[in-house]
């Protein structure tokens, strides 16, 4: 995809971290927007902002989870700007601890969002952008999916994300490959960012009644937490970067897109533990700090 001026962005998860920078990326290079978001403050901020600079902006809620209200959302956009050019389906949230103390609710929250709603974007969305293919023959499309770099790896205590992120990658790469299958002019790319300061590690405080849980969170779940927090706020490379990264990406046809690109050290060396038949090997190779931190909290010996 080369031109983005004048074409149709929708924008999941777009009140805060990639999902704001993809907005304020695509206004900048002339995009019409349709931004959703389950934080209604938050969102109507964004759009407003958006809105002061000039840009051609709708704003609606939405639950990714629920594929009626990404149906309307599809409905919306249509109404407004008839076509769609550009999707990041990029609502995501995260969820730690030892993977056996996890909650049936949490795993709802977590695959709900990640993972439902990516599926639920892929197949409300496609079609519609086939349909604008077979009406346009200058069309140009593209597809981005918010994974993580836990869905190349899986550390510890992150059990639900990494299944959920493995799930996204999987999920691309099929869409990829059936999209070239039937020669559309649609692109796709996976988004596998490390940490980045995004807000990801305080989506609990926006979790929907229906998949909230009892009881105080575990020791594992604490200590994940912590990790999670220090591990996102250090973070060098910022989400704006890593938006003008995945918009290099589209332009270019990349499909993996690395906010650090260092770390696919980590990933192949898992590859060649499977090739190899090995057992897997740590993911905290190159930071022991990290595993060492979660251990010693788990033992009682870190505050």
């Amino acid at each position: 995809m080369k031109n983005f001026s004048g074409r149709v962005a929708v924008i999941t998860g777009a009140a805060s971290g990639f999902g704001k920078e993809f907005a304020q990326a695509g206004a900048q290079l002339g995009m019409k927007l349709v931004l959703a978001d389950v934080q209604q403050e938050a969102l109507e901020a964004t759009a407003s902002a958006l809105r002061k600079t000039g840009a051609e902006v709708v704003a609606q809620l939405c639950d990714v989870r629920k594929a009626d209200q990404l149906e309307s959302l599809a409905k919306t956009t249509l109404l407004a700007y008839g076509a769609i050019h550009l999707v990041f389906n990029n609502a995501g949230v995260g969820a730690g601890g030892l993977v056996w103390e996890n909650s049936e609710a949490d795993w709802e929250w977590v695959l709900g969002v990640n993972l439902w709603g990516v599926i639920h974007g892929v197949r409300i969305f496609t079609p519609i952008m086939l349909d604008c293919a077979k009406n346009n023959p200058d069309y140009e499309g593209h597809i981005v999916n918010t994974a993580s770099m836990a869905g190349l790896l899986n550390p510890p205590t992150m059990g639900i994300y990494n299944v959920s992120k493995h799930a996204v990658v999987s999920l691309s790469e099929s869409l990829y490959h059936d999209l070239s299958l039937v020669e559309a002019p649609i692109g796709v790319s996976v988004l596998c960012p490390y940490f980045v300061q995004t807000g990801i590690s305080q989506s609990h405080k926006h979790r929907p009644a229906d998949v909230q849980t009892s009881g105080k969170p575990t020791v594992s779940q604490q200590i994940s937490q912590t990790v999670l927090e220090k591990a996102v706020s250090s973070g060098k490379v910022t989400a704006s970067e890593v938006a003008q990264r995945t918009f290099d990406a589209v332009r270019n046809e990349v499909f993996y897109v690395y906010s650090h690109p260092g770390a696919l050290g980590n990933v192949q060396r898992r590859m060649e533990d499977i090739l190899a038949g090995r057992n897997p090997g740590d993911p905290y190779e190159a930071v022991p700090h990290v595993r060492e931190k979660l251990q010693a909290g788990l033992k009682g010996e870190a505050g």
